[in-house]
């Protein structure tokens, strides 16, 4: 379900407790449900999938989302130009939160500042789960130029099944949508464009995370080819793999059950 606000496209967050707070001058928005052990999930590039699979979670978990800058709610900063921009914003928006001891998911670009936030020394990250994370330079395995995919082909990017992606998309011209999604993506080009790729040096900071990681992936991933899980594989010092066939980028969307084995990985 989605909601239109005013010259915004949000997702359903009936059920949400929404807070709002300034760090460093950027307005930032965090949605939260359920109680107990707090697990922080950062979003990918696209917010307009939403996020249902949160309220499966919610009944063990406090689950928060933050918007990043320049995402969903939160306010635009054309001083965010860089994945690690995003990870200094949340260590003062976790202070704020009164997180020091929490576990930690990020899907896709999310996963990317997932990882280099975890990478610290003093993160206060237990337990990490990356969701078909962006982030690696993997040569052998790049990721697809989206500024030569046409619209119409960008739902068998996103889904193994083409159709589950439709379903997140207008049916009709909806310009709240449009401008919602024009907004994100050029707060993606910001962050993106020294390293549209990934980070080169991303794959020599992955030995410093020492908690236990989980890799989410759908096999049959376009956007970030599930390929790229090896060299997660290789870098990360505790990791193990959990591969969703017949599946594509948005796991969580395609497999409901995908937060089923988040939940039992952060319960273990």
């Amino acid at each position: 379900m989605r909601q239109n606000i005013g010259t915004l496209f949000l997702p359903d967050m009936i059920g949400f407790q929404r807070t709002e707070y300034d760090i460093g001058g950027v307005h930032t928005v965090v949605h939260a449900i359920g109680q107990g052990r707090p697990l922080v999930f950062l979003h990918g590039a696209g917010t307009f999938p939403g996020f249902e699979f949160a309220r499966r979670i919610a009944f063990e978990r406090r689950v928060i989302i933050p918007y990043h800058p320049g995402f969903g709610e939160s306010g635009d900063s054309d001083l965010m130009t860089s994945i690690d921009g995003v990870v200094r914003h949340y260590e003062s928006l976790f202070a704020d939160l009164g997180l020091d001891d929490f576990d930690l998911a990020g899907f896709s670009l999310g996963g990317w500042i997932a990882a280099e936030f975890a990478a610290q020394e003093k993160s206060g990250v237990c337990r990490l789960a990356l969701i078909a994370p962006a982030g690696l330079v993997v040569p052998e395995h790049p990721v697809p130029d989206l500024s030569i995919v046409i619209p119409q082909d960008l739902p068998g990017y996103l889904t193994h099944d083409p159709q589950i992606a439709h379903s997140y998309f207008p049916t009709v011209p909806d310009p709240a949508f449009d401008r919602s999604l024009g907004r994100e993506m050029a707060a993606l080009g910001r962050l993106l464009q020294k390293d549209p790729q990934g980070d080169p040096k991303l794959q020599g900071l992955l030995h410093r995370i020492r908690v236990p990681t989980l890799l989410l992936w759908g096999a049959d991933d376009r956007m970030r080819p599930a390929a790229q899980a090896d060299a997660w594989l290789a870098a990360l010092p505790d990791v193990r793999l959990h591969l969703f066939p017949e599946t594509g980028h948005l796991v969580f969307e395609e497999r409901p059950e995908a937060a089923d084995a988040l939940l039992l990985f952060f319960n273990t």
